[in-house]
């Protein structure tokens, strides 16, 4: 932390601010005090709290959203990057509405399917394709269907890394960096309540941009009679703010993972047309065996997918496994999929969100430099960040190292009080829409520039 920046400053500011916010939020604390009688904490996710009390939104339209109390914000959180059309896009509309009058749900294929199939295969240059519901069932059944392909149990994931809300993944995603073992050897922290012990010895974490270390531990667990079936990761962290992959290490993971016959799945619920027309498949250039999507696939419907080689998706066509799901495919999912992927996110989109990025990325570079400000920025296409870290962050290690809550928290703050929607709380990156133009850039920029005015002033 520079010299510049007090803790009791922070912790000042982050009080005064947070009075300001709850002052504009008295319709949300009614609605949550009506909610919590029957709806655990108020909310329909942990991941919706907030204290003292959650933001109930009312309604959003293009780049901007609105809570009950009617103020109003540009949303750069956008549903945890699943609204990458923005806001109430017409084309995702006009196809829900041609779709609607037509039947919403039958548990059977129809045409839209497989031409969103083939248009995933042409972005991500995987050949087959399965639907789920959600990011979470999409990486449960990859692993599945991984495990079914090469006969093994055991799984590895990188260490802070969040997949889904499945047994198999909610391991090691959070824990004391000093307290988590050597990187050949990182310990298997369950995430909560409720995960059974006999199924957390089959999750092993390796440490992210550390090939060496991942073939030492796959070595060590082939001599035990454990080989992993799969490498379940992020391509490029998303869930401690943005880390990328540093050069050669991709390459060198595929490498390995295929040498040693373990699937390789890229999880790219948050990077998977949001980076990159191909995700992060194509932004780094390596192909997995497997890739994972949800998110920003079907303009804010409950969709996800899972897309693969013919070798590896060869035991669901087989029936060896079943990868199935009452709603899998729905119509008015998948038709709002194509709309997105024929008409939304188009070469044009992918300019815009490179332009936007770019411009928030310098603006909070500028903002950094000028008050000697902790953190760099950071992001590719729809995705970027401002990391509070004083050095550069390559994996878990380093990013609790630099982690700053704090300084996140007051951040959040002063963007909500200069109508600026940010995820609540987390090291989350911002996502842009297709609605976003220089002037939500501006905003944001103007609301951070403030923040750091204020932290560092003597």
């Amino acid at each position: 932390m520079t010299a510049s920046i007090s803790e009791a400053r922070i912790k000042e500011l982050t009080a005064k601010e947070g009075e300001k916010l709850n002052a504009k939020l008295g319709k949300s604390r009614e609605m949550y005090n009506e909610a919590r009688k029957h709806l655990c904490n108020g909310v329909a996710s942990s991941y919706q709290l907030r204290d003292p009390w959650p933001i109930y939104v009312d309604h959003g339209s293009g780049s901007k959203l609105w809570d009950v109390d009617g103020n109003e914000y540009y949303d750069f959180h956008n549903g945890y990057g699943a609204m990458v059309q923005g806001h109430g896009n017409p084309e995702i509309g006009k196809a829900i509405a041609e779709r609607f009058p037509k039947g919403t749900h039958f548990a059977l294929p129809d045409e839209d399917d497989f031409v969103v199939a083939d248009e995933l295969t042409q972005r991500f240059g995987l050949p087959k394709w399965r639907f789920t519901n959600s990011g979470s069932e999409a990486t449960m059944d990859a692993i599945r269907i991984a495990r079914a392909y090469t006969h093994r149990d055991h799984i590895m994931k990188i260490f802070g890394s969040y997949h889904g809300h499945h047994d198999a993944v909610m391991i090691s995603i959070v824990g004391d960096y000093e307290n988590i073992g050597d990187k050949n050897h990182l310990k298997k922290i369950p995430y909560g309540a409720g995960i059974p012990k006999s199924l957390i010895p089959l999750t092993v974490p390796v440490p992210f941009n550390d090939a060496d270390a991942l073939e030492a531990r796959i070595r060590e667990m082939e001599t035990d009679d454990e080989a992993p079936a799969c490498l379940i990761m992020e391509a490029c962290l998303m869930n401690m703010s943005i880390v990328p992959p540093e050069p050669g290490y991709l390459e060198k993971v595929r490498e390995i993972t295929k040498r040693h016959g373990i699937v390789l799945i890229f999880d790219e619920v948050k990077t998977g047309l949001t980076i990159g027309p191909g995700g992060a498949t194509k932004l780094f250039g390596v192909t997995p065996d497997m890739v994972t999507m949800a998110k920003a696939i079907s303009g804010g419907l409950p969709m996800g997918a899972i897309g693969g080689t013919d070798e590896v998706m060869s035991v669901v066509e087989s029936g060896e496994v079943y990868q199935v799901g009452t709603y899998s495919g729905n119509p008015l999912c998948v038709a709002a999929a194509r709309a997105n992927l024929e008409k939304v996110l188009t070469p044009e989109a992918y300019e815009l969100f490179d332009h936007l990025n770019n411009r928030l990325m310098e603006g909070c570079t500028e903002v950094i430099k000028k008050y000697d400000f902790p953190g760099y920025s950071i992001g590719f296409g729809a995705k970027g960040c401002v990391t509070f870290s004083p050095h550069k962050i390559v994996d878990y290690v380093t990013f609790k190292q630099g982690q700053r809550t704090d300084l996140n928290q007051l951040c959040w703050l002063y963007a909500a009080n200069r109508g600026v929607f940010m995820t609540p709380g987390r090291e989350e990156e911002w996502t842009l829409s297709v609605a976003h133009d220089d002037a939500a850039c501006d905003a944001y920029i103007n609301a951070f520039a403030e923040m750091a005015h204020d932290v560092t002033a003597e």
